[in-house]
């Protein structure tokens, strides 16, 4: 596809075609875990953006009418060649976004997912018919892709997430313009290349990378031709998102930001807790929607489970994302690793006892020593914001319905994990955790056949399974008279 160290695209992608910037202007885009330039990129302005839905437009009709069938050959050979360049597009990940090569590549796989997963629920948008009220009438109804897209991605996933929304997108028919993530521009213009080699018609899906996001993402809100926004990203970002796409009346859909509990009871297997604490906390050094955040504990079993905790955490190797065995990348700027200070030393102000960690870790200037922190208490900093950093907070509770409680009293509604040996307890808080998705003796939450999505202040909206269709669909009632007793 293209040489990680000196060719892979960098201009934006617009009606089938590389472009330039229209004012020529580029932004850079460095690797956080050594500080290198990687490239710099077109940097899309209004005008471009305009252009890109122009294209998505012009190509909307078109890519609608075609066969369900087709759809799903395109999206089925797309995922073919992520696979095919599977490595080359981890280690493009690697060098933008910072992560471990490993879990770059198992980002690029699951993104891959998505597309064969839409690839075959393309096939799958039914309709109904209704029984009439009357003899010489009928009932249809049909579901019609909604139109042009657009989709604002983040830079923690920046394959996976633009996979996931791009794959429903086009399988049911609609058309796209993908803005990704200042930080990690170069994945989303690789998925394109490859989407046009897979048979993607010029047009259908475009990206326009930029440093600024406010000209951008006001063109794509602004736009009468834009008929749907998919965003995953902050809280605060998605609430300004909805206020600009209200003018125009747009379907949205959001996947904002999480607080993520993960509760350990007094019967839970400890040692599966520890190992479903770590795969969920320090996937990408913590800077994940649904990494657990709050880490309540029974007090019964507090000192155990942090032994075990603390031992997994000793283990884990802070490394450069080609070095073999790393675990722990960078965080993506300095402004992460001035939030995670912030929060670790305001809570061991506030009581917090540091178990082990809490400094930036000498393999560079963005890397933080993965931590721990106990006798944190739910109403510190720490507690209430979201980390997206490699620190453990543990709480300690007592009864399960303080640990609901807790788990609860927060805006936010993602994802919320529970470790339990006790059935009855695992359907009680499953039902009365208020989040989108809850893991029951598992962390492992995300995958293609699963709804992904948030409730409160979490977002709207679902990715992924056969209900992520949903949102890129339109229900349209057809009545037919006249037909005859």
């Amino acid at each position: 596809m293209f040489d990680t160290e000196h060719s892979f695209p960098t201009q934006a992608f617009i009606g089938g075609r590389w472009e330039d910037a229209r004012d020529g202007r580029t932004f850079a885009v460095i690797d956080p875990a050594t500080g290198d330039l990687i490239a710099n990129v077109a940097d899309c302005s209004e005008a471009d953006t305009v252009s890109a839905i122009e294209a998505a437009h012009g190509a909307q009709a078109g890519w609608a009418s075609t066969t369900a069938a087709e759809r799903a050959t395109i999206l089925r050979r797309w995922r073919d060649l992520f696979v095919e360049h599977a490595d080359d597009l981890a280690t493009l990940l690697m060098r933008e976004n910072g992560k471990p090569f490993a879990e770059a590549r198992g980002e690029v796989l699951y993104g891959a997912s998505y597309l064969e997963w839409f690839s075959e629920e393309a096939r799958r948008v039914y309709g109904d018919i209704i029984p009439a009220p009357a003899g010489n009438k009928r009932v249809l109804v049909i579901r019609q892709p909604v139109g042009v897209c657009a989709a604002i991605t983040p830079w923690n996933f920046p394959n996976a997430m633009l996979s996931r929304k791009v794959a429903a997108a086009l399988a049911a028919g609609c058309t796209m313009v993908a803005k990704p993530a200042e930080d990690t521009p170069l994945s989303a213009l690789a998925i394109a290349n490859l989407g046009a080699q897979a048979g993607v018609p010029d047009g259908v899906f475009n990206v326009v990378p930029t440093s600024r996001p406010k000209l951008v993402g006001g063109a794509l809100t602004g736009s009468d031709l834009v008929r749907k926004i998919s965003f995953t990203g902050s809280t605060q970002v998605g609430r300004l998102l909805l206020e600009q796409a209200a003018g125009t009346i747009k379907k949205t859909s959001m996947e904002l930001g999480g607080n993520a509990p993960f509760i350990v009871f007094d019967d839970a297997d400890l040692e599966a807790a520890a190992d479903g604490l770590m795969l969920s906390k320090f996937r990408n050094a913590g800077q994940t929607c649904v990494c657990a955040n709050r880490i309540f504990v029974q007090a019964g079993v507090m000192e155990k489970f942090s032994d075990l905790v603390r031992e997994r955490v000793s283990r884990l190797k802070v490394a450069r994302g080609d070095v073999a065995g790393a675990d722990i990348g960078p965080l993506i700027n300095a402004n992460a690793v001035r939030k995670v200070e912030r929060l670790v030393d305001s809570a061991c102000r506030d009581g917090a006892k540091l178990v082990i960690g809490g400094e930036r870790h000498a393999a560079g200037e963005l890397f933080y020593t993965p931590t721990i922190l106990a006798n944190v208490q739910p109403r510190m900093d720490i507690a209430q914001e979201e980390i997206f950093g490699p620190v453990v907070a543990m709480i300690s509770f007592n009864t399960e319905a303080e640990a609901i409680s807790m788990a609860n009293d927060t805006p936010f509604g993602l994802a919320a994990y529970a470790y339990t040996r006790d059935l009855g307890r695992a359907w009680r808080i499953g039902e009365r955790l208020d989040y989108g998705m809850v893991g029951i003796n598992d962390s492992a939450l995300s995958n293609a056949a699963a709804p992904f999505g948030g409730v409160k202040q979490s977002g709207m909206g679902r990715e992924g399974s056969r209900y992520g269709l949903d949102d890129y669909l339109e229900i349209k009632y057809l009545l037919m008279g006249g037909l005859g007793a």
